[in-house]
């Protein structure tokens, strides 16, 4: 019997995942009040390790400064906080269309 099918077979790979990068809306406090929030920005300050990859912004923590978030996708929460705050949730293209 061949090799390939005698080795077990392990898990399953999905080749049609969405990956994103997962920003916390309490990890957003470091920036200064009236500031733009952008992609490029996370990446310069340490907040998003991985380049290339579509934002998601989630509603974990707080929110008390008054920013401008752009990202690729938004849950529900985490747009609710931001503009509580006074702030903005602008969805920039090329994301996977989720809100």
């Amino acid at each position: 019997m061949p090799l390939k099918r005698r080795v077990p077979k392990r898990g399953f790979r999905n080749p049609f995942r969405k990956v994103a990068a997962v920003v916390n809306v309490g990890q957003l406090e470091v920036f200064d009040p009236g500031s733009e929030v952008t992609p490029e920005l996370l990446r310069q300050r340490g907040v998003v390790r991985k380049g290339g990859v579509p934002i998601k912004i989630l509603g974990d923590g707080s929110l008390t400064k008054t920013l401008t978030v752009k990202a690729h996708s938004f849950s529900t929460k985490a747009k609710e906080k931001i503009e509580a705050s006074g702030g903005k949730a602008e969805l920039l293209p090329g994301g996977n269309g989720q809100q």
